[in-house]
């Protein structure tokens, strides 16, 4: 039993929307580019802004992400983009809806031999689309394609994400919830 008044925990809740959101995209990236995997793989976000559904991911090549032969390791290529669209949008979409990730995929088109780049954007109109193809209950997939490309800007891989989205009232995945809420804490 909490000797806290009843009140407190949304007390804290309305203070972490007034205060926490100026500070969610520096902590956030933060928290993102010191994530082990990440660091071990050379991930590195270079900017996120999440109310705008803009991310930019960059990776060099290094001892720890080469292959066999020397160039990009193909599972961090991928690794490069496979959180981002459902993070973005379980931001944007807020808590009435549950995001998941559906299937994804990888081509790769040229061996990474450089400092690689993608550049992933959620447009404002397709947060519209979604909340209308959504509100009687059905799930939602929605397909998102990026681009990796080399400091020349040739494509090395294009991978290709499906989101499945619902309300969350009519989903069986009613209690997911973000680890970046802790973040917020």
């Amino acid at each position: 039993m909490s000797l806290l008044p009843k009140n407190f925990e949304t007390l804290k809740r309305k203070t972490k929307k007034g205060i926490m959101p100026l500070l969610t995209p520096h902590l956030l990236k933060l928290r993102i580019n010191t994530y082990a995997p990440y660091v071990g793989a050379g991930i590195k976000v270079e900017h996120i802004d999440l109310d705008q559904g803009l991310c930019v991911v960059s990776m060099g090549l290094n001892a720890l992400n080469k292959n066999i032969v020397g160039t990009q390791f193909g599972g961090s290529l991928y690794s490069m983009v496979d959180p981002f669209y459902m993070l973005m949008l379980m931001h944007q979409l807020g808590g009435s809806y549950v995001v998941w990730d559906k299937s994804s995929q990888i081509e790769f088109i040229a061996p990474g031999n450089s400092k690689v780049w993608t550049r992933m954007k959620i447009p404002s109109t397709e947060i519209a689309t979604i909340q209308d193809l959504a509100k009687e209950g059905e799930a939602v997939f929605r397909e998102y394609t990026t681009d990796i490309v080399n400091d020349q800007q040739k494509v090395v891989a294009t991978v290709k994400k499906t989101i499945y989205i619902r309300l969350r009232k009519h989903s069986k995945s009613k209690d997911q919830s973000s680890r970046i809420d802790s973040l917020e804490s």
